[in-house]
C-alpha cells in the first residue's frame, strides 16, 4: 500500500508543478497547484506513516517528479528536451535504483 501512496504523491506533485506552469497564463490554475501539492504531501506522508524509509521515499518522489515533469513539459509546453537532459534522467533513475538497493541492505 505504501507504494501506491508514493505513486500518488509523484502524480499529484507533477500535476501541481504542471499547473504552476499553466498558472503563468491563467490564474485559475493556482487551484490545481494548491490541490496537487496538498495531495502530494498528504500521499507522501501516508507512505512514510506506512513504514517507507524517508530517504527512499523522498529520493524516488523527487527524482520521478523531475523526470516526469521534464518529459511532459516537452509535449505540453513545447519546451526543449535535449539528449543531455535525457542523460540526466538516466542518471536520476540510476541514482534512485542505488538508493533503493542501498536501503535494502
Amino acid at each position: 500500500m505504501v507504494w501506491l501512496f508514493l505513486i500518488g504523491a509523484i502524480v499529484f506533485e507533477v500535476v501541481g508543478t504542471l499547473s504552476l506552469r499553466m498558472a503563468v497564463d491563467k490564474k485559475r490554475w493556482y487551484i490545481g497547484v494548491a490541490v496537487g501539492y496538498v495531495l502530494a504531501f498528504t500521499s507522501l506522508s501516508l507512505a512514510l506513516a506506512g513504514g517507507m524509509a524517508l530517504g527512499v521515499a523522498y529520493g524516488i518522489w523527487a527524482a520521478s517528479g523531475v523526470a516526469l515533469t521534464a518529459i511532459l513539459s516537452k509535449f505540453l509546453f513545447k519546451e526543449p528536451f535535449t539528449w543531455l537532459m535525457g542523460l540526466g534522467i538516466v542518471f536520476i533513475v540510476g541514482g534512485v535504483l542505488l538508493i533503493e538497493l542501498g536501503a535494502a541492505h
